[in-house]
């Protein structure tokens, strides 16, 4: 049970803490300036954004008596990840709805490989360009390509509706103010936030922040944070996204949702959660998880960046996950006229997934020659 509610509830406040937006003023305390922040994302219409995550340690203890193919094959891929990062580089506007990023995946170790994929996306299409990949031929008719992925003939051909609904970006901003607000109102100021000096931010120097704000747990507030996000703020968010509003973008079932509320309300839930809870630093221990958000003159958010070192034990079968990480947002170019380099695909260089299709099949007839 700390297992799941454990990994799940961490999982839960890293997401939220990453997508915290950061605006404010330098007069305002810290928790109100990410409450501003939560309302100022909604007026975002553009904008270009670097991000990056790289993995500084990632280490795995098992027992001594694992078998030795599963321990090849999970140094092979400890060797990987380590050092390997994940870059994106994109450029957003809202009208029309255009969206493209270039993905770039570098894994190390003695399988050193580096991945480069671009993506577009519009308010009914999606477009993918096919990478060149070693380990993974594929047929040169289709590499360098973009795969054109029709929304709504997707939705048709898996029986459901087309929902465009759920492109819908100014409301999705507005469902993220909501969640975020809730979220903020059941963490004191005093133990989870904290003003911090630009000059001691470790800020890229193109950066200019007014103020920056920092969300951070610790091992010794980490067991609270969870039981407030669990007990506390979860029933909360839940009623938000049960809201009549939301229920197109959702299509989620406002009746599975109040089933779920009243689950995680329930004596019940609540004592084992409590119970696994007691337990926690058996199986998890942060050694940092920090969130810093720059915030610059017009309170827009134009940097964060998170640091993050825990260890997850399962002391049952004696295996244990040590994660090291840092990631970092950057926005710039915001609320104006943006370029795209990608531009929408057109021509030869879009494949349809029908032909992406045929061309695989023909591969699998061709290889069948035995």
């Amino acid at each position: 049970m700390i297992k799941k509610w454990g990994l799940s509830a961490a999982a839960l406040l890293l997401t939220a803490a990453v997508i915290l937006p950061g605006c404010g003023n330098k007069q305002e305390a810290p928790k109100e300036a990410l409450q501003s922040a939560a309302a100022k994302v909604t007026e975002l219409t553009s904008y270009e954004m670097q991000s990056k995550v790289t993995i500084n340690n990632l280490s795995i203890e098992a027992p001594s008596g694992e078998a030795a193919a599963d321990d090849t094959y999970t140094s092979m891929v400890l060797n990987m990840l380590q050092n390997a990062d994940l870059s994106v580089n994109g450029v957003y506007q809202a009208d029309p709805m255009q969206t493209e990023m270039t993905m770039v995946l570098n894994l190390k170790g003695d399988l050193a490989m580096s991945f480069t994929i671009p993506m577009v996306l519009t308010a009914e299409k999606m477009y993918i360009k096919v990478p060149s990949i070693p380990m993974l031929p594929l047929p040169e008719t289709i590499v360098g390509k973009f795969i054109e992925f029709d929304l709504k003939e997707l939705a048709e051909q898996e029986g459901t509706e087309w929902n465009p609904a759920a492109m819908d970006t100014q409301k999705t901003q507005q469902l993220s103010n909501e969640v975020l607000n809730a979220l903020f109102e059941e963490y004191d100021e005093s133990k989870y936030f904290a003003n911090i000096e630009p000059k001691d931010a470790a800020l890229p120097e193109n950066v200019k922040a007014e103020q920056v704000v920092q969300f951070k747990v610790t091992n010794d507030n980490v067991k609270e944070a969870l039981t407030i996000l669990v007990n506390n703020a979860l029933p909360k968010i839940l009623d938000i996204l049960a809201k009549e509003e939301y229920q197109d973008m959702l299509q989620i079932d406002p009746a599975d949702l109040a089933e779920a509320k009243q689950e995680i309300q329930s004596s019940d839930s609540r004592a084992e959660v409590d119970k696994g809870l007691a337990d926690l630093d058996k199986y998890l221990t942060v050694n940092q998880f920090e969130l810093n958000t720059a915030l610059d003159k017009d309170d827009f958010p134009v940097y964060q960046d998170l640091l993050m070192d825990i260890k997850v034990n399962d002391p049952e079968i004696g295996q244990n996950v040590g994660l090291s990480l840092t990631a970092s947002n950057q926005y710039s170019k915001i609320n104006e006229e943006q370029t795209f380099t990608i531009g929408i695909p057109q021509g030869d260089d879009v494949i349809t997934l029908e032909e992406l299709q045929n061309e695989f099949g023909g591969m699998s007839d061709g290889a069948v020659t035995y």
